[in-house]
């Protein structure tokens, strides 16, 4: 059943259209995905079809009575208001009937009262709901509900407005970017959440394990044109990469038809008859789909990065808290130059104020930290870019110089690098508080690496940049030879690029988990579930010995998990020189220097695999 039709849309921004004769449909029980490049228009359009927003061409029908709630980026809410005057702002009439209820609770004396709101509660059905709802608020950590909204966080109040949207029991639920604000417990109980009620649902996310696991079809904007794929993320990637590959066929078939009818046209005698008028009119046809050209511009991520010496950061019985709340208790940790560690904790663990301590923006309590001379930081904080009023896009690169400098000496000017952060000439005159908030955080980015860091600290990179940002961003982080810290509740992200996690428990307790996030979840599940009271009573968990035949140290467990992916890459390595020696008339110097170079990687392919049968041993 057709629930909203989208037919022919369009919008124009100061002349600039920012997309055209948009068409589509949204059905009961879908679950769509909008994937598009930043600054396409993805915020407007959902916009558009909420009825927030009006399009200059086309229009938005829905079936009647139709139902709709729509999740803002940065939702609109009374600051006046408490977070419970907020809720019962929702159009869900069992939530006025519960609110009744507990109203008549509160005031037993009147037996009256409480008689006909415990009807009502039976006459609604709002005995499930009301679990439903004290659920719902338990996992979004809503359970302030007198506090006003003003003295609210941003993403405080995006959960609140996601609790509103999800408690109206829409028929379609547009949501814009969801997962921002969320911690990574909240973002898997959402999925789960929709994998279990009857949504109908049509998103903008750049999640993308949000993306495979809730979508069952994703709807990509590209180049203008819209292209449907029944399917989950890993089906839109193989099918796209299969459109674009067949793309690639027919436009060199295209080329080559119009270097054919190019060289008739230039024969042709002045005088044409029918059929010759009929063959040029096709030739303007050819002619234009030739020279349509794919915009597979991508970022280009490059930096000059700072000299690393041998000592990075040491931290020295570090202690941190605010009032009774403890952050760090005596902690030690010796940063090393390789690593790469991603952060992940509740809100309100510390994470935010152990960045502030390792950077210098806070001081701890006792204990002390040494940072290395040559250590550079680079901090990309969730607050983004500084918005400066009238201040223009190309102005922002140039407070950091008319040249960069990059690698080998070599520089470049400030037009040429926003260009390689895909800021075409004219957007670099465009004033930086009229950009979406996709191109604000791809501007922000090129600001931390421009200055070269060696240090780079990135919290929640992934808000608001586009999945082919990503995907960029994601393999120059691979191969930084610096130290990364990452916090993020991008799981995808973290999996990717961090190789062991600090993990914030609250109270002053950091566990240093050696794997990715994907590991750490799987850890967790196979542990057996301990109450609130048994968990008092336990011992700080010891993730290294899961059983008492292990007898690996930290260090020991670090080095273990590290081997393996050591000796895989050596192993390449080792594959790619090989393959050289196949070539034929390699110069005898090179041959030389291959030689030399593939008994180095063997030996330490050899070193590695002995050190890492030792500690299986070890662990068995």
């Amino acid at each position: 059943m057709n629930l909203l039709s989208i037919e022919g849309v369009g919008k124009t921004y100061q002349d600039h259209p920012v997309f055209e004769n948009i068409s589509f449909g949204v059905n009961q029980g879908q679950k769509i995905a909008l994937i598009a490049k930043n600054g396409t228009g993805k915020t407007t359009l959902l916009k558009i079809i909420a009825g927030d927003d009006t399009p200059d061409k086309g229009e938005v029908n829905q079936r009647k009575g139709t139902r709709i709630s729509y999740l803002a980026q940065e939702p609109l809410l009374n600051p006046a208001y408490t977070v419970e005057e907020c809720i019962l702002q929702s159009n869900n009439e069992s939530i006025q009937v519960i609110a009744r209820y507990e109203e008549a609770l509160n005031n037993p004396e009147d037996a009256e009262a409480y008689q006909l709101a415990f009807e009502a509660m039976d006459q609604h059905q709002a005995w499930d709901f009301e679990t439903q709802y004290k659920q719902i608020l338990s996992k979004l950590k809503l359970d302030r509900l007198e506090a006003k909204v003003g003295s609210l966080s941003g993403g405080q109040r995006k959960r609140i407005a996601l609790a509103i949207a999800l408690l109206e029991k829409p028929d379609v639920l547009i949501l814009d970017e969801p997962t921002n604000h969320l911690d990574l417990e909240m973002i898997e109980w959402l999925e789960a959440y929709f994998a279990k009620e009857k949504f109908t649902l049509l998103m903008v996310t750049h999640d993308r394990y949000f993306l495979e696991r809730v979508c069952n079809e994703i709807i990509e904007l590209d180049e203008g044109k819209l292209y449907t794929y029944k399917g989950n993320y890993s089906y839109y990637l193989d099918k796209r990469d299969a459109r674009i590959t067949q793309e690639d066929v027919e436009a060199h078939k295209t080329k080559q038809t119009f270097k054919k009818e190019l060289e008739w046209m230039r024969r042709q005698p002045k005088a044409r008859t029918t059929k010759s008028k009929s063959r040029i009119e096709d030739f303007k046809v050819i002619k234009a789909k030739a020279h349509q050209r794919r915009q597979e511009h991508e970022v280009q991520l490059e930096i000059n990065m700072e000299r690393l010496g041998t000592k990075m950061i040491e931290m020295h019985k570090v202690s941190k808290a605010f009032g009774e709340t403890t952050i760090l208790d005596q902690y030690d940790y010796t940063f090393q130059r390789n690593d790469r560690i991603g952060i992940i904790g509740k809100n309100g663990t510390g994470k935010s104020t152990f960045l502030n301590l390792i950077t210098g923006n806070d001081k701890p309590n006792n204990g002390k930290i040494v940072w290395g001379e040559t250590v550079k930081f680079g901090y990309y904080t969730q607050g983004g870019i500084t918005i400066k009023e009238g201040q223009k896009v190309i102005d922002v690169i140039r407070e950091f110089g008319e040249f960069i400098p990059l690698k080998k000496g070599r520089k470049i000017s400030a037009q040429q690098l926003l260009e390689r952060f895909l800021f075409d000439r004219k957007k670099q005159y465009d004033l930086v508080e009229k950009l979406s908030g996709g191109e604000r955080k791809r501007l922000y980015l090129c600001t931390v690496l421009i200055q070269n860091p060696n240090f780079l600290i990135l919290d929640e990179p992934t808000n608001d940049l586009d999945i082919v940002t990503l995907n960029v961003l994601e393999s120059f982080l691979m191969d930084f030879p610096g130290c990364l810290i990452v916090v993020s509740h991008d799981r995808y992200f973290m999996d990717k690029i961090v190789d062991h996690l600090f993990v914030f428990r609250g109270k002053g307790e950091i566990e240093d988990f050696p794997g990715n996030y994907s590991d750490f979840r799987s850890y967790e599940d196979s542990q057996p579930k301990v109450s609130e009271k048994e968990k008092s009573n336990t011992d700080k968990k010891e993730w290294k010995t899961p059983n008492s035949s292990t007898t690996l140290s930290f260090s020991e467990q670090k080095e273990y998990s590290r081997l393996e992916k050591d000796i895989a890459k050596l192993e390449e390595e080792k594959e790619s020189i090989e393959k050289q020696f196949m070539e034929a008339n390699l110069a005898p110097e090179t041959i030389t220097e291959l030689s030399i170079e593939l008994n180095k990687l063997s030996t330490a392919i050899e070193i590695k695999t002995e050190r890492w049968f030792e500690l299986s041993v070890q662990s068995d």
